[in-house]
């Protein structure tokens, strides 16, 4: 009998690369995304209403960084400015390949996301207007219930809708690029405190020396990188939110691959950093972002107070009425059609999908009431009630669908849920890795933008 032979001594190193391409397969699936935002705002909830909640307070509240740089800021600054720089660079990284190459290129296809998005916004910010103008309450926090969050809105929908068409998650994706296009806008004019325009005009010299090297081909993490932090902390110094940083350099990167390349550099990135952003940067912003303390009498406390109730009016109401209502004046009111495989129900559920603001609508309400932590946390409680409310609304409206497409044999969602970043190959390593010209320096080929092998 044949002995067996001894295990190879790569053994270890093998299953730690395959784990580690494990998770990042996971981290890219859009249901993972919304269940580490889950988790994360979860566990700040009963950090902040337990015994230990001082404590949470005490670290989310310590200032650390460099004065010299103007960077010091507390560690939940750190979270909402630094990290989720890297969330909005990978929405610029999107809104990028959709106007390129995507739904946005052609508005002939795009124009009923997109007018429905406009809608979804509009009108939420006007039940805003009206519930606090009419209370005299605050009205900076009028762009609270505007915004939608992709992760958990696509995550929920990857969940409940796995049968539901394909064409469903199409509507909901581009109409949440667009959402959250109109909101970087709206943070960036609205809610910028008092320019330093030195540093606005660095970071802007910064973003046009990234584009010269970027579409030159120069390689190499080691430039895009450090260049990257520098274009961050002059965008966070000129008043304008850091995030704007993110957003830009996304959209920066070529989205159409050159001859040669087998996938774009956007795509090639996005693969890269993507598992990131899901797995570090979202979830730590929303567990110092979603610690808020939470009593009965401060749930009973919401009505009474006109900021709140326009947040949770506005998110959850607002945006049914404004995606569904502007969809519906469009197809009966123009030549515009509903996408065939496509009922009115799907669209109702969608826009109960887009109520859930959480991230976005967590950031603006911290720029919005810098002045007063006892009301931006009630606005926070409105949000995370708001979009609790939007989910399970949304999970019941497209179960039901999702039940009636298995009913009636009904498969064309076999891509919801799957990852919108660069698939694996079948050896488990990133297609983008290997594009031509990578080489084991870690930068990534001839695509001019930072890289890591293997992701």
């Amino acid at each position: 009998m044949t002995p067996p032979s001894a295990p190879s001594p790569d053994l270890p190193g093998e299953y730690r690369e395959r784990d580690r391409r494990s998770i990042a397969e996971f981290l890219r699936l859009e249901v993972s995304g919304g269940l580490m935002l889950l988790i994360a705002a979860s566990l700040a909830l009963i950090l902040a209403n337990s015994p230990l909640g001082d404590g949470y307070a005490s670290v989310r509240d310590h200032y650390l960084g460099f004065s010299e740089l103007g960077l010091r800021m507390s560690i939940g600054h750190w979270a909402a400015d630094g990290l989720l720089a890297v969330f909005f660079f990978i929405v610029g990284i999107e809104l990028k390949r959709e106007m390129v190459v995507g739904e946005l290129r052609n508005p002939v296809a795009a124009i009923l996301p997109i007018v429905a998005a406009v809608g979804g916004m509009a009108v939420p910010a006007i039940f805003y207007a009206v519930v606090v103008g009419a209370q005299g309450g605050n009205m900076d926090g009028w762009a609270v219930p505007m915004a939608t969050d992709i992760a958990f809105a696509l995550g929920v929908l990857a969940v409940v809708g796995r049968n539901l068409p394909s064409a469903l998650r199409t509507f909901l994706l581009t109409l949440a690029i667009v959402d959250d296009l109109i909101a970087i806008t709206v943070i960036a004019i609205f809610y910028t405190s008092n320019l330093n325009f030195l540093a606005l005009f660095g970071s802007f010299v910064g973003l046009g020396v990234f584009w010269f090297l970027h579409h030159r081909g120069v390689r190499g993490w080691y430039i895009y990188v450090p260049l990257a932090l520098v274009i961050w902390a002059l965008m966070f110094n000129s008043g304008v939110h850091a995030t704007i940083a993110g957003v830009a350099i996304g959209m920066l990167l070529r989205s159409t691959p050159r001859e040669g390349e087998k996938h774009s550099p956007a795509e090639h990135i996005e693969h890269i950093v993507h598992p990131w952003s899901a797995g570090l940067a979202v979830p730590v912003f929303a567990l110092f972002a979603a610690g808020v303390a939470i009593s009965a009498e401060t749930i009973t406390g919401l009505p009474q107070q006109p900021e709140a109730l326009g947040v949770v009016l506005g998110l959850f109401l607002g945006k049914i009425v404004g995606i569904f209502g502007a969809s519906w004046v469009m197809v009966k009111l123009t030549r515009v059609n509903l996408n065939p495989a496509l009922k009115w129900a799907d669209i109702a559920g969608a826009s109960m999908l887009a109520g859930i603001g959480f991230t976005v609508s967590l950031l603006i309400a911290e720029l919005a009431f810098t002045e007063d932590m006892a009301l931006q946390e009630n606005v926070k409680a409105a949000v995370l009630l708001a979009s609790l409310l939007a989910a399970v609304g949304a999970s019941i409206v497209l179960g039901m669908r999702n039940r009636q497409h298995v009913a009636s044999g009904g498969s064309g969602g076999s891509d919801i849920g799957e990852p919108p970043a660069v698939r694996a190959d079948d050896d488990g390593s990133s297609g983008a890795a290997a594009a031509p010209g990578a080489s084991d320096s870690g930068t990534g080929g001839d695509t001019g933008v930072p890289a890591r092998s293997g992701s």
